[in-house]
């Protein structure tokens, strides 16, 4: 991002957040505005040719005002996580109102759910990638190849078990922060999706619930989880989805 040194950023922060100065502003978009690059980038190369990476950005510039307006600094999260969330909603937002997602691939997510779904019925536990496969009589690298996928296109992701058809709609980290206790003043059925969700990912698989943890609520690439978990990118991508998927379907059946 723009150099500028820690002082500089807080004062705009100041200046912004309590006099609603324009130049603050601009300049905490200028300052910021390499995220915009990052999302859209990293969204980008799962896309279709036909969508053009300069409309991504467009996209993602008004995700990353919207960010910038809202973030509150006294709460203590660091903005980044919290932009790159509203960052990437607004991107994949637009995306869906142009219907992007071939219909080939909203149908495999259909199938690979509803799968997990009735297998881990039966199971009562997430399903291995070996049962998954087994069950939907595919080889686990086809299995693992169509998980990858769906994550790459950006078809998959957790803060959409939230209000996906709300623009402004809560990212996981607003719903289920790392530390501290209930807002009082949040409404009940928020607590309670907190809850849930928070129930929900305790109770994945161990790695399951590291790659969740560390992408949503420690702001860590794919790329670095990977490093951490001493596997390639493109399977923390596949375990990503798998997650996603048995998380959708508790939800579901709650």
């Amino acid at each position: 991002m723009h150099e500028r040194r820690d002082d500089e950023l807080v004062d705009l922060w100041e200046s912004f957040k309590t006099t609603g100065d324009e130049r603050a502003r601009e300049g905490l978009i200028l300052h910021f505005s390499p995220l915009v690059k990052f999302v859209a980038g990293r969204l980008g190369s799962g896309l279709p040719r036909n969508v053009d990476p300069s409309d991504l950005v467009s996209y993602g510039t008004f995700g990353l005002i919207d960010a910038i307006d809202k973030f509150e600094p006294e709460r203590g999260w660091k903005f980044e996580t919290y932009a790159v969330n509203r960052i990437k909603g607004a991107i994949l937002d637009e995306l869906r109102a142009l219907d992007w997602v071939p219909r080939s691939v909203r149908a495999r997510a259909r199938e690979i759910q509803r799968s997990m779904a009735e297998l881990e019925h039966g199971l009562q536990r997430t399903a291995t990638d070996e049962e998954l496969a087994d069950h939907m009589d595919l080889p686990v690298d086809s299995l693992r190849d169509q998980l990858g996928e769906l994550s790459t296109l950006g078809f998959v992701a957790l803060d959409e078990l939230l209000n996906p058809d709300e623009r402004d709609s809560s990212s996981v980290r607003d719903v289920v922060p790392d530390s501290g206790a209930l807002d009082p003043s949040g409404s009940f059925e928020k607590e309670e999706t907190r809850y849930l969700l928070a129930d929900s990912i305790n109770r994945l698989p161990e790695r399951d619930r590291l790659v969740v943890t560390l992408y949503y609520f420690e702001g860590l690439t794919l790329a670095e989880i990977g490093s951490v978990l001493n596997v390639t990118e493109s399977r923390v991508c596949q375990i990503h989805t798998k997650a996603v998927l048995s998380l959708r379907n508790r939800f579901i059946e709650t």
